[in-house]
């Protein structure tokens, strides 16, 4: 009920990073869209067989490096019910291939509409006489600001499942501070919502000192990052925002506890594009995701001390 299976697969990786894998056909390469499109036309269908297809390479190269996955459900949703189940299969072959997998859905309700959503990306729903996981991830990142209405189904089930949340605290946007920055009292909002990851996690605290519930806090705003680790000594971060939204390794650190614990880093499309930025063959881009996950590893972790 904690993060304590993922926090033991970064100390065991020594890599606290973790790959977004939020994929647009135009990140496929030609010859992997081309298999499915001559097959089944220029179709939703043909476009999800392709994008899994794309998925599954990249975590064939990856997963014996990186600890984590976290697709973002929108470019999913985006090619219909063929994208959901590809999100789904997904989920399912990263877990098979010993992967946490971290939703990012950034779900937000109240009441039995969050339990629905909880049910349908952490928990199961109950068919006659069978519980079946519909998505079956690990963790899940949800938006806190309608307060602890939205937050209690999600830590029921945390706690029965073995579960995790990642709630909105410093998100890494530029707008961010337009609402997030505001002052309540002389404290700013992000470092309020902070404070109540804290109260929500506080009984399910692991043998790592984090709860189930974690923040996610913006690369890119690293000052802020530094200040919350202080403020947070219980919540895990999910770090979005570095590389091609312009955050630093450098700037990371402070998001670290003293044992090189207690965040995980995002990439996306610098990952998965790592074959265009490379200018290597398409047919290689498999290769060049796994040479950018070492690559970004190498870089984070020159700069925390990682026991």
């Amino acid at each position: 009920m904690s993060f304590d299976r993922l926090i033991s697969k970064i100390i065991e990786m020594k890599n606290p990073t973790v790959v977004g894998l939020d994929p647009k056909l135009e990140y496929v390469p030609n010859f992997l869209q081309k298999r499915y499109l001559d097959d089944d036309g220029w179709t939703l269908k043909a476009a999800a067989k392709a994008i899994f297809a794309f998925n599954q390479a990249i975590i064939d190269e990856i997963h014996d490096i990186v600890p984590a996955i976290k697709p973002q459900a929108a470019y999913y949703e985006m090619y219909g019910h063929y994208g959901i189940k590809a999100l789904e299969k997904t989920i399912r072959y990263a877990k098979l291939n010993g992967m946490f997998v971290i939703t990012d859905g950034k779900r937000n309700d109240i009441g039995a509409t969050m339990e629905a959503y909880t049910n349908a990306h952490l928990g199961a729903v109950k068919i006659g006489d069978s519980e079946i996981e519909p998505f079956a991830a690990d963790a899940l990142t949800v938006n806190g600001y309608l307060g602890t209405d939205g937050i209690a189904p999600l830590l029921k089930v945390c706690k029965e499942r073995d579960k995790g949340i990642y709630v909105l605290v410093k998100t890494s946007n530029p707008s961010s501070g337009e609402l997030q920055d505001k002052l309540m009292g002389d404290t700013p909002l992000y470092a309020v919502m902070g404070d109540m990851c804290e109260k929500w996690g506080a009984d399910t605290i692991g043998k790592y000192g984090y709860s189930a519930v974690g923040a996610v806090v913006g690369a890119t705003y690293p000052e802020q990052l530094t200040e919350l680790r202080k403020r947070l000594p219980h919540t895990m971060f999910l770090v979005p925002g570095y590389g091609a939204q312009g955050g630093g390794a450098e700037g990371l650190k402070g998001g670290f506890d003293e044992n090189g614990l207690g965040a995980i880093v995002n990439s996306s499309r610098a990952v998965m594009c790592a074959y265009q930025k490379e200018g290597c063959d398409e047919r290689e881009f498999a290769k060049a995701a796994r040479r950018e996950v070492i690559r970004m590893r190498d870089d984070i972790t020159s700069y925390i001390n990682l026991k």
